[in-house]
């Protein structure tokens, strides 16, 4: 089994920062891209930022110059360093990883979501 567990969500006050984590665990053959998603209330759920296994980023335009994807592939682990937070910005956070389990065997998993509240 494969479980992606978040952590670092919270409340803060505009212009402030925030880090969440995104951390896979189970049988990880490899993991492929991993994303981060965003879903304020009575919205969809749109795409924050993404990183693939070379280090390759893309993020919505939203947030680019603001926050920064980055990963740590001996640890399974993706950070979202989020500054000059946005009272927008608030929304339930979810990770995001397409992992294989074996050389041929893949998935798209999701983390429990993160909830970030930014203040005026």
């Amino acid at each position: 089994q494969v479980q992606l567990v978040e952590s670092g969500g919270g409340l803060v006050q505009a212009g402030g920062s925030l880090r969440l984590s995104c951390a896979a665990s189970g049988v990880i053959f490899s993991i492929s891209t991993m994303g981060y998603y965003r879903q304020a209330p009575g919205k969809q759920r749109d795409l924050v930022a993404t990183i693939t296994i070379g280090g390759s980023t893309n993020y919505a335009d939203s947030v680019k110059g603001r926050f920064t994807i980055s990963r740590d592939n001996a640890k399974n682990t993706a950070y979202l360093q989020m500054n000059s937070l946005k009272p927008e910005d608030t929304a339930d956070y979810y990770c995001n990883a397409e992992i294989y389990t074996n050389s041929y065997s893949r998935a798209y998993y999701w983390g429990q979501g993160t909830q970030v509240t930014v203040s005026s």
